[in-house]
Parts: structure tokens; C-alpha cells; sequence
């Protein structure tokens, strides 16, 4: 017998799944079809990038990505040579991974390819309400209802 009290359309967390979908697709297909990348590996590229050398657990706590998933797509990218890692002097579990030539070519590629999406993404947007969309979106990201604590 179906619900029809429960509105899943209108459910928030259903909303935003489909919302991220939605508008990632595109952009999945880029970084796929040019370098042969996943998901995981395109936020690893683009964290190193961004903020440089960077360990395995601080990308993981920036991005809020598993640990296996980091290193899966940490293996990949340095297989492939756009990743390379150095050892810690002190503590030889910990890796230093940075972008090889080949890594920052990917990413300044992508990164003009990202800007360029999220201008055509944002196009039927006023300022106001691009403005509003990230503040209310940092707000979720940021603070997590506390409802199952």
C-alpha cells in the first residue's frame, strides 16, 4: 500500500542528493573522459592544488572523505603519475603527497573547466540568490543537525 504522506520529492536530503547529482554529471564526464578519473580522485587532485602538500588524513578531514577511499584514489593517481609521495622523516606511516608537472597540468585543465561550469550552473541565479544558496549550504555543511545525538 503506498505512503502518500511522506513527500520524498520535497525531503531535504533527498533534494540535495538529487541537487548534487544533478550537478555534477557534466563535470564527471570531464575529468572521466580526459583523465580517466573518479570522483574520489578529482577531489584529491583538486585539494592538492589548492592547498599543496598535503597527508592523506588532512584531505580526508577537509574533504570528509574515508580513509580507504583517499587511499584508493591516492594509489590510482600515483600510478597513473599525477601524485607523488614522500615519506615523513619521523613517522614513516605518514605520507606527504603532492601534484607531479603532470598532476597541476590535470588540475589547472580542470580547474578552468570547473569555473567555467559553475558560471554556466549559476547563470539563472541573481547575485542575491547565488549568495544566499552558499550561505545556506555552508550552513548545512557546517553544522549538522544534531537529531540522532
Amino acid at each position: 500500500m503506498p505512503d502518500s504522506e511522506f513527500a520524498l520529492e520535497t525531503f531535504l536530503p533527498y533534494l540535495l542528493n538529487q541537487a548534487a547529482e544533478a550537478s555534477s554529471l557534466a563535470f564527471q564526464q570531464v575529468y572521466k573522459d580526459r583523465y580517466g578519473m573518479l570522483r574520489t580522485e578529482w577531489r584529491v587532485l583538486f585539494h592538492l592544488g589548492l592547498y599543496g602538500s598535503m597527508t592523506a588524513s588532512e584531505i580526508g578531514q577537509r574533504a570528509r572523505m574515508h580513509k580507504t577511499k583517499i587511499s584508493r584514489a591516492v594509489n590510482r593517481l600515483s600510478k597513473r603519475r599525477f601524485v607523488e609521495r614522500v615519506r615523513d622523516d619521523v613517522d614513516r606511516r605518514v605520507e606527504h603527497l603532492s601534484l607531479t608537472v603532470k598532476g597541476r597540468a590535470a588540475y589547472q585543465d580542470l580547474r578552468q573547466t570547473a569555473e567555467r561550469y559553475e558560471a554556466q550552473l549559476l547563470a539563472p541565479f541573481t547575485v542575491k540568490e547565488v549568495a544566499l544558496l552558499r550561505q545556506a549550504l555552508g550552513k548545512l555543511t557546517n553544522t549538522p543537525p544534531d537529531f540522532f545525538t
